[in-house]
């Protein structure tokens, strides 16, 4: 499910400045098809924030505290 060279590929692409080129050269609905794109990836990167949070501190004792903070309504 990992994919190391699509991770590689995207982080190139946002370092070249070639997003930033295509957003410019790019029409109305395609710079609002990018940036729904980022916002996207902006979500998963929260997710995987939390996730790598669970994983790590899953049998300790501030993982339990984490993981009984799941049942609260977020804010």
């Amino acid at each position: 499910m990992l994919n190391e060279k699509f991770l590689n590929d995207l982080e190139e692409y946002l370092k070249s400045g070639s997003l930033e080129q295509d957003f410019e050269c790019s029409s109305e609905e395609r710079r609002l098809e990018i940036l729904d794109y980022l916002e996207r990836l902006m979500d998963l990167a929260e997710l995987a924030d939390e996730t790598a949070t669970k994983i790590i501190f899953k049998n300790s004792g501030l993982g339990q505290m984490f993981h009984s903070n799941e049942n609260y309504p977020k804010k």
